[in-house]
């Protein structure tokens, strides 16, 4: 159900319950992560054929480096595995991948499977896929602000911070979306969703389905949104 509210541009994803999906059915946490990667894949093909321009990612934050060392490492060969393997469903789509994280203390094999997919999509204009690897948003803020300290800035705007943060060049995202119940940020996208609308999905990521993107899309054009402002009806 669309209107003539500002079109929902960019929808942004913390996709929890991974580990929890894998304990209900008996299954190591790692196959619990390998379904969401699936299911992260089905998503976003589903979300361009709606016509979504901005699709971003929580996949892996910088406190995710305390879980053990084996789920660690997993990850990391799970993205590496999932880059090499989708990077033909990439281009087929046309579908752009921006990296958005700390590069510091990821494996080079990662780093180059990222820079690798950044460089071969970077032209596609139908659809952007933000990940946010290695991702924080107190880091997004500590990182813009050394930026600007490097550049000898005195005073600086909103909009000098915006454009030294690691969305710059992106909208802000318009509606966040977390899975498994939970009702907390876990430190992302701190300063970006000022004004995003948030939806909370009952269902651990691996189970959400085509009803549940649609449900998502339908409840961002039925909020009110306002900015501060007030409603002219």
């Amino acid at each position: 159900m669309k209107s003539d509210k500002k079109p929902l541009e960019h929808i942004s994803f913390i996709m929890d319950g991974n580990g929890r999906w894998a304990q209900k059915r008996f299954l190591p946490r790692s196959a619990g992560h390998s379904e969401g990667v699936k299911k992260a894949k089905e998503v976003i093909l589903s979300l361009k054929k709606r016509g979504i321009k901005t699709v971003s990612l929580y996949t892996f934050s910088k406190e995710n480096w305390k879980r053990s060392v084996n789920e660690v490492s997993f990850l990391m060969d799970l993205i590496l595995k999932h880059l090499r393997d989708e990077f033909e469903f990439y281009l087929k789509n046309e579908i752009r991948i921006k990296h958005i994280g700390d590069r510091d203390g990821v494996p080079q094999s990662v780093l180059d499977a990222i820079d690798k997919v950044e460089k071969e999509t970077k032209h596609f204009s139908t659809m952007t896929v933000m990940l946010a690897f290695n991702y924080s948003g107190k880091y997004d803020i500590v990182q813009a602000v050394n930026t600007l300290l490097s550049e000898r800035a005195l005073s600086i705007t909103e909009n000098d911070f915006e454009n030294k943060l690691l969305t710059s060049g992106f909208s802000d995202p318009d509606l966040i979306v977390r899975t498994s119940g939970e009702f907390r940020l876990s430190n992302y996208f701190l300063w970006q969703a000022a004004y995003s609308e948030f939806l909370l999905i009952d269902k651990l990521w691996p189970d959400i389905n085509e009803k549940d993107i649609d449900f998502a899309i339908n409840y961002y054009y039925e909020r009110d949104r306002r900015f501060g402002g007030v409603t002219n009806d």
